[in-house]
């Protein structure tokens, strides 16, 4: 049986073969990269970006923002998680990690609650549900009942199979016992553009991304998709006042690997807090059609545990499988 001298010269041997984590004082010592799993361009690309700039600026290393999709944001969030919790490599996590267990099991981490540690929510993005001028519905009410009368008459675009905008409508759907056709396609812009020529009836889309259609007369607004009503949109009233627990919104937030420091954590989340506070950022982000968020670490763990309880029986009712 070894004796207590050799048992502390192993775990001395040990802890200086293993390099230390970071102090709160010493980080970030170089870089910090912030992985997000969406192409360039989009919403959630150009946010991070311009986060990342206020970021720099509190941190004071730089803040790169790498782009690795793939897998339905899965590559880039097993890059992370797999990532050494130093706080040097971060997570630009969506709904996406709440999603992915339930629609694609083992393609990306099975539990993101144990995988990341939040740090906190940066911005959400409600949808707004538009139809094409031709439906007769007047409020989201009568075009449930419109989709009970004629069940798979009315068909409604998404963003993708397993998008948020799809889970959305099909929980709609549910709760209101009302049937319609899928039609996926790649992305907002396709589904628009089949929107405005009337070839589907109805797509939930991004406000900002819906307005030049509201505004030429190609689609009318029935409802908004957030929890309330959104002071941009303050006519235009909540599905939640129809339909209760279909209130749903895109959201953003960031995450480092398990395992990562406190002090660091704590670190991150003062940086982000300063970031989403400044009011040359807010200035810049006001005609994205997006709010930012307090970067609150508890409210983002809840968020994620919350949306992993919805989605999994809402995927198994609708039959829904990768696009």
């Amino acid at each position: 049986m070894p004796n207590r001298r050799h048992v502390l010269a192993g775990a001395a041997a040990l802890a200086l073969a293993r390099p230390a984590l970071p102090r709160a004082e010493t980080y970030p010592s170089r870089s910090v990269s912030l992985l997000i799993g969406y192409a360039p361009g989009g919403l959630t690309d150009v946010m991070v970006r311009l986060v990342a700039e206020r970021l720099q600026q509190e941190l004071g290393q730089p803040v790169v923002v790498e782009n690795r999709t793939g897998a339905a944001t899965a590559i880039a969030a097993t890059a992370v998680a797999q990532a050494r919790p130093d706080g040097h490599t971060l997570l630009v996590g969506t709904n996406s990690l709440a999603i992915n267990p339930a629609l694609t099991p083992g393609a990306t981490p099975a539990d993101p609650l144990a995988a990341f540690a939040p740090i906190g929510e940066v911005y959400y993005s409600p949808f707004a549900l538009a139809v094409r001028p031709e439906v007769p519905a007047r409020d989201l009410a009568g075009l449930m009942a419109l989709a009970r009368e004629k069940p798979g008459h009315l068909n409604y675009g998404s963003s993708g199979s397993g998008s948020v905008n799809h889970l959305l409508t099909e929980l709609l759907l549910q709760r209101a016992g009302a049937q319609m056709t899928h039609i996926p396609f790649r992305g907002a812009g396709p589904a628009l553009l089949e929107l405005r020529t009337g070839r589907i009836d109805l797509f939930y889309a991004t406000p900002l991304d819906v307005r030049p259609l509201v505004q030429e007369g190609k689609a009318r607004l029935l409802a908004i998709s957030s929890p309330g009503r959104i002071p941009s949109l303050p006519e235009l009233p909540s599905v939640a006042e129809s339909f209760e627990g279909c209130a749903g919104v895109l959201w953003q937030g960031l995450f480092a690997p398990a395992g990562t420091p406190p002090p660091v954590l704590e670190r991150l989340h003062g940086a982000l807090r300063a970031a989403l506070a400044d009011p040359a950022l807010r200035a810049r982000v006001e005609n994205q059609g997006v709010v930012l968020m307090d970067g609150d670490a508890a409210a983002l763990r809840q968020r994620l545990a919350a949306e992993m309880a919805l989605w999994p029986p809402v995927i198994r009712e609708a039959g829904i499988t990768p696009g």
